[in-house]
């Protein structure tokens, strides 16, 4: 037998299986770029729910004085007040304008409603005419 003789070709090489340290920092800014996205879209959603439930609220207080107004048969007296209209836990303040309208018969009625902590922001207007019940 001949001697094993050595050759010149270089043995394969295995490549170790696995990422490189700069593919897992790329890995780890996308996914933190879309982390921080996503808690930015949760905020977001979670104001507007406070949002919705606040005018959800107002909407009642107004609809709540126009129903009153409607089943009391008022004749509401011409000129603007305001009182307080609380729903839940939301401190919230009706503002009522009563103007005159062309026909004499009716009048119409105008109920706002903002938050007592910012009443310079308008949750909700409703407007109603009021037949006079005479």
């Amino acid at each position: 037998m001949l001697p094993h003789s050595h050759t010149n070709r270089a043995a394969p090489r295995l490549h170790a299986a696995g990422f490189t340290l700069l593919e897992v920092l790329v890995a780890l800014v996308i996914v933190g770029t879309a982390l921080g996205a996503s808690m930015r879209a949760v905020g977001s959603l979670t104001q507007n729910s406070g949002d919705l439930r606040a005018s959800m609220m107002a909407n009642w207080s107004a609809e709540n004085r126009l129903a009153q107004i409607r089943l009391g048969r008022e004749w509401p007296v011409l000129g603007e007040n305001s009182f307080e209209c609380p729903q839940g836990d939301l401190n919230l303040i009706c503002q009522q304008q009563v103007l005159a309208t062309p026909n004499p018969n009716f009048r119409r009625v105008e109920v706002s409603v903002v938050e007592a902590s910012h009443p310079e922001r308008r949750i909700v207007k409703l407007t109603q005419l009021v037949p006079n019940g005479k």
